[in-house]
């Protein structure tokens, strides 16, 4: 035994902890003092073997992490967590809802559990965690597998060549098939929305009615007008009919290869007023923006027909839908414009416009004028700065002589005196015409006091309302349009 600093005996208690009392020195009095010496000695050693076994036996039955003082309360801890784990794992298998991810990118949302191995992500967009699978194509992951040195499972004993070759042949055939059942199956769909146009053909011969085409029924339009036998009233309806088909590009080309242009061309020849005004208006829609079939004009004789009419007495509708004809012939076509010239279109027009209660007609020619000078000046100006043109076709322009033909023919004079016109809009389009004109009319305008009078008149009318429409909130309106032409012209001519 070992003793402690104040003399006390250190005695040990088998219990389920290591404790060490002080036990005092007259505990020993329990040993007889009758004894000698050397008696007390075996006795001891007895004593001290017994105590030994017993300290040996009571170690044995100890945890051996419980000899540090503080080993006791971490095994006390541990088990409770150990526990409290069990219990939040079991807790969150039952309450969280497990998220199946596609290979989309799919938003999570809180609470969702995500099984192993998906991707996640956080969106810094919306703040939303996001989620997908890890997905590698076969390829890729053989690569990585043959980086790595390992060796592809294939067995190359499991089928021949010949048992893919049949394979493949038996798939190529059985794909064959099921696309053919689909194309069948959709056929036999088609058939059940739609009929056969023969059958409708048929149900319309029962009912009199045919099914014709845009061509058969120009045929037929063209075929009744030309008709001797056809009445007034039908070759009218006729030519009536015939013009809206014209109006697609490709029916009046059409018209070309049976000759039934030809033929509404010649309707121009014929004594009936109202036969010329309706061919005068096919043949100007089907001259509209048409190249071939403005050549095939020109070469059948149009040109000179249409200005025959205008220059002879004819009704004022007949008249109008003449120089419909007319504008639609000479306008994007420089060879037409220079027969034009030729045959006196100009001297024709200016008689036009002479005439009494032709304002309508005299609006209608000045525009026309305006617009062949101004499209023979942006062909040369296109000519020069992008050539685009084409040489042959510049070349037309340049012998088109048109500006000196209107001034020799007295057309300085004769646009400025429709001036006077009271309508706006007949206004607007001699001021053009005048601003296109002003280059070669300039010493005849400087000259004429009625345009000067009438350039001031008008200034002031339109001074008045263009004050009207910026009291309205109208910055750029119509009347300050008018108003900033006049002025301009106005500066031109002092």
């Amino acid at each position: 035994m070992q003793t402690m600093g104040r003399g006390y005996p250190l005695v040990w208690k088998p219990s389920g902890r290591r404790q060490f009392w002080p036990a005092p020195i007259g505990s020993l009095s329990m040993i007889p003092q009758s004894l000698s010496p050397f008696r007390i000695a075996p006795f001891g050693m007895l004593l001290g073997l017994l105590m030994a076994f017993c300290f040996t036996f009571c170690l044995s039955r100890q945890n051996p992490n419980e000899f540090a003082l503080t080993n006791l309360e971490k095994s006390s801890t541990k088990e409770p967590e150990k526990k409290e784990a069990k219990a939040e794992e079991e807790m969150d298998a039952k309450d969280l809802e497990v998220f199946q991810p596609t290979h989309e990118w799919q938003a999570l949302r809180p609470g969702q559990a995500v099984p192993a191995g998906s991707h996640v992500r956080l969106n810094l967009q919306t703040g939303a965690r996001e989620v997908k699978l890890q997905y590698e194509d076969k390829f890729q992951s053989n690569l990585k597998r043959l980086k790595k040195g390992k060796r592809l499972d294939i067995n190359t004993n499991t089928y021949t060549s010949q048992d893919l070759k049949s394979a493949l042949a038996k798939f190529k055939e059985g794909a064959q098939t099921e696309s053919s059942k689909e194309d069948e199956a959709r056929q036999a769909e088609v058939k059940q929305l739609f009929r056969p146009i023969e059958e409708l053909k048929k149900e319309f011969d029962e009912l009199n009615v045919f099914i014709e085409t845009d061509m058969q029924i120009m045929v037929r339009l063209i075929n009744k007008f030309n008709s001797s036998s056809s009445s007034l009233e039908e070759k009218i309806a006729a030519l009536f009919d015939l013009e809206y088909y014209v109006h697609q590009m490709d029916n009046a080309q059409d018209l070309l290869s049976f000759g039934g242009l030809q033929v509404v061309i010649n309707g121009l020849n014929s004594t009936e007023p109202l036969v010329k005004e309706y061919a005068a208006f096919v043949l100007g829609a089907a001259f509209s923006s048409n190249p071939k079939v403005q050549v095939e004009a020109i070469e059948g004789g149009a040109l000179q027909k249409l200005l025959v009419i205008l220059a002879t007495e004819q009704p004022p509708t007949a008249k109008k839908k003449v120089l419909f004809a007319l504008c639609s012939l000479l306008r994007h076509f420089p060879y037409a414009q220079q027969q034009f010239l030729k045959l006196g279109g100009l001297q024709v027009l200016k008689g036009l416009v002479q005439e009494k209660n032709m304002e309508v007609l005299a609006v209608r020619v000045v525009t026309l004028l305006y617009d062949l000078v101004t499209e023979k000046m942006f062909a040369e100006e296109e000519a020069e700065l992008t050539q685009d043109v084409s040489p042959e076709k510049l070349q037309q322009y340049r012998q088109v002589h048109l500006l000196p033909g209107l001034r020799e023919q007295g057309w300085c004079e004769i646009t400025a005196h429709l001036l006077a016109l009271p309508e706006h809009d007949a206004r607007e389009k001699v001021l053009q015409t005048l601003g296109a004109l002003l280059a070669t009319c300039r010493d005849h305008y400087r000259q004429d006091p009625q345009l000067s009078r009438t350039l001031a008149s008008l200034q002031a009318e339109y001074q008045a309302l263009a004050t009207l429409e910026l009291q309205e909130g109208e910055d750029e309106g119509y009347f300050r349009e008018l108003l900033g032409s006049i002025d301009s012209l106005l500066r031109e001519l002092r």
